[in-house]
């Protein structure tokens, strides 16, 4: 009896799990773990390459010969830039000159600052306006300021001899009658060609304006210009003076 017992005690094995080969899945689908084998590489695969290839050289040459453009416009580019600036400032200088002018018909006497040019001219009761702001300032040079030129100044010398030979020797005389004006006429006489210039030293001239009639202005820059005025080829050479208008 109690060798039956035992035999009804008996512990009952657990199944062993399911594998691969038992699995209720499908083979086909079952997920695949392994890589595909590589595609032959082919004719076609070789001619795209060299395709992409040349692409690549033909975009390289074009950056390269932009790049040498651009490098030999930029020498066009500054000149042309001051090229414009040249021509700025001859327009505010002439400005300058023909206020002068007629500062001189209404007060029979040379301005002594810019500021006076500003304020006007009395006519009747009222001040008319003879010079612009914008034409009061020097676009040639960082401080904006015009240098004036005096009455005996050397440059103003140096100035009319260069006008004289820009005429072909023959003397200049001054296109306004008043007297004021008219007294520089027979400085025009005695005007000689020594044949020299003196080279531009460039920067600018940051020397103070001293006070004082004044019967023209100048550039303070003293680089080379590209454009002439009067033959002259330098920028605080260009003397703007009703002189010559």
């Amino acid at each position: 009896m109690k060798k039956k017992n035992r035999q009804n005690h008996k512990r009952v094995q657990p199944l062993p799990a399911p594998t691969l080969a038992n699995s209720a899945t499908p083979p086909e689908r079952l997920p695949r773990t392994t890589a595909s084998p590589l595609r032959p590489r082919t004719h076609a695969d070789a001619r795209k390459e060299g395709e992409r290839g040349y692409t690549l050289v033909a975009l390289l040459a074009l950056m390269t010969i932009m790049a040498l453009a651009l490098a030999a416009a930029a020498p066009n580019i500054r000149m042309q830039k001051q090229r414009e600036m040249e021509a700025e400032a001859i327009t505010r200088g002439e400005d300058v000159a023909e206020a002068i002018r007629l500062y001189v018909r209404a007060k029979n006497a040379f301005p002594t600052s810019i500021e006076q040019l500003l304020e006007g001219i009395p006519v009747g009761t009222k001040k008319v306006q003879i010079l612009r702001a914008s034409s009061a300032r020097d676009p040639l040079s960082t401080s904006g300021e015009w240098k004036l030129i005096k009455p005996t100044d050397a440059a103003l010398v140096e100035f009319q001899r260069d006008v004289v030979l820009y005429a072909g020797g023959r003397p200049v005389p001054t296109r306004d009658p008043h007297p004021l004006f008219k007294a520089f006429d027979a400085r025009f006489q005695s005007i000689v060609n020594t044949g020299t210039r003196e080279e531009a030293p460039g920067g600018e001239d940051d020397s103070s304006s001293t006070d004082g009639p004044f019967i023209g202005v100048t550039s303070r820059s003293r680089r080379e210009s590209v454009r002439t005025y009067y033959g002259i080829e330098r920028h605080d050479k260009w003397i703007f003076t009703p002189l010559f208008r």
